[in-house]
């Protein structure tokens, strides 16, 4: 399995949208009104809900805990993510990062089995020893679309994360207008996850993805054909996604709408929206931290960045419209082509595009 900076190096650089595929885009929107899946009102997620998910009474060491969707589960309002773990030049003090977070109060951690070829879930494992398993609330994902695929990496996820069960597993990457298809097929990944869910493996069900938010509604609409809702949802959540091909103005709703939980990810775009210097660390964090989302998850690859997020947390305040508004005018232009969105307009973030053999 290929390192990301691999993956990069494999990058065209072309700028993927759906209009560039109109087959692609004709059955996400296809699959949309066939299904009549809950029909997207203009709702202002920001007036509705911005800050309301994170009572201050709910806290442990500081940290505000909220609801993981219809699950009920508490979950700390920031997560460890689990690729920076795996890049830290030093095990052990990836160890430490993770012990310290939970020590910290935070519970909620991020993974993939694909994350630098296994080491970030290794890395991992060996910090949920010696009693710190019981602290966490662990998640992982998985790339499998067959379900023989996803049966053996869900196998492999639990021997590296030394656990007999994983809170929540996601399909990691849900990037084409095809995955959804796939995985709900007869012998798709779905049966497997299922089955690791009735042997008691696998607690809850979410998945991911970070190109094209018309993809989640598809993923969402397939899933509801099938009978199935999903208990959790990750997505790009960021100052600069609120200006292009938005997953916050398109997908949240009718995620709040079914309780599903939200987590929100990337709310710095990796380095790229501080590389902007549109917005700070701390204004990113507190903006995605603002939406309803149940955790947002950053990446922390030493303890002074662990220390930021965490600080992040514990300072947070529900932003007000005006506040909110001139964070946004700040990156409005700088957010317009998706320069700084790159996972949304690039190969750069996309593993299983390197590396096809993952799906199955």
């Amino acid at each position: 399995m290929n390192d990301k900076k691999d993956q990069t190096s494999q990058e065209d650089s072309r700028h993927l949208n759906l209009a560039q595929d109109p087959g692609a885009k004709d059955a996400v929107d296809g699959g949309i009104s066939r299904r009549g899946f809950l029909g997207l009102a203009a709702v202002s997620i920001l007036l509705a809900h911005g800050g309301q998910q994170s009572p201050r009474s709910e806290s442990k060491n500081g940290i505000p805990y909220r609801t993981l969707g219809r699950s009920k589960e508490k979950v700390s309002l920031i997560g460890l993510g689990g690729y920076h773990l795996g890049k830290q030049a030093d095990p052990q003090e990836s160890i430490r990062i993770i012990r310290a977070g939970l020590d910290e109060g935070v519970n909620f951690l991020d993974n993939c089995w694909d994350y630098n070829g296994g080491e970030s879930e290794i890395r991992m494992g060996n910090a949920l020893r010696d009693g710190y398993r019981q602290k966490a609330f662990l998640m992982t994902k998985i790339d499998g679309r067959t379900k023989a695929a996803a049966t053996s990496q869900i196998n492999e996820s639990l021997r590296r994360l030394q656990t007999d069960r994983i809170d929540l597993l996601q399909f990691h990457e849900v990037i084409r207008a095809t995955d959804p298809d796939r995985i709900f097929a007869e012998g798709g990944g779905i049966e497997a996850v299922l089955e690791a869910q009735k042997a008691g493996k696998v607690r809850f069900i979410g998945f991911t993805g970070h190109k094209s938010p018309d993809i989640h509604l598809k993923m969402l609409a397939t899933a509801s054909k099938h009978g199935f809702t999903f208990d959790a949802v990750q997505m790009p959540l960021n100052v600069m996604d609120a200006h292009f091909d938005s997953f916050e103005k398109k997908v949240l709703t009718v995620l709040l709408k079914n309780d599903i939980g939200v987590l929100g990810m990337k709310p710095m775009g990796d380095h790229f929206i501080l590389d902007s210097k549109t917005a700070t660390a701390v204004e990113c964090l507190h903006y995605a931290m603002n939406l309803p989302t149940s955790v947002v998850i950053t990446g922390c690859d030493s303890l002074p960045i662990l220390q930021q997020a965490l600080q992040a947390a514990r300072s947070f305040q529900p932003m007000n419209s005006s506040q909110v508004a001139a964070l946004l005018a700040k990156t409005a232009k700088a957010a317009e082509a998706g320069q700084f969105e790159l996972y949304k307009t690039s190969h750069r973030f996309d593993g299983t595009y390197a590396n096809p053999q993952w799906l199955g």
